[in-house]
């Protein structure tokens, strides 16, 4: 009985420490790489957002001047104004602020400017 229980404990298998350190030290490779890289992927999806809010807006102003909505201040359309007006269905919570416009001298006609709100 003895000897049988002695095989038995011979018998069982499990991981050396060895090579539980091997694996904690490959997920922490694969962590350091990974980590880095996500948060560039965030970084550059925000700036896009921001770059799409952009154009977006000043197209809306684009729109609206081209259909003779006038402004309350001469040479800039505020986000509210363009929401009103029909021109834009955002948000106001994320997007604030107005859009410049000014003509060119060299005939380019008018350019848009968006300013983004504090």
């Amino acid at each position: 009985m003895l000897t049988r229980m002695k095989k038995m404990l011979k018998k069982q298998k499990g991981f050396t420490l060895v090579e539980l350190l091997a694996v904690i030290a490959i997920l922490a490779i694969i962590v350091a790489i990974a980590v880095p890289t996500i948060g560039n992927v965030i970084g550059d999806a925000e700036s896009k957002a921001k770059e799409a809010d952009k154009e977006l807006v000043e197209n809306a102003a684009r729109l609206a001047h081209v259909s003779k909505l006038k402004p309350d201040t001469a040479g800039e359309y505020t986000i509210t104004e363009l929401i009103k007006g029909g021109f834009l269905d955002v948000d106001t919570s994320k997007i604030s602020g107005k859009v410049t416009f000014e003509e060119k001298t060299d005939g380019k006609g008018l350019i848009f400017t968006y300013v983004p709100g504090s």
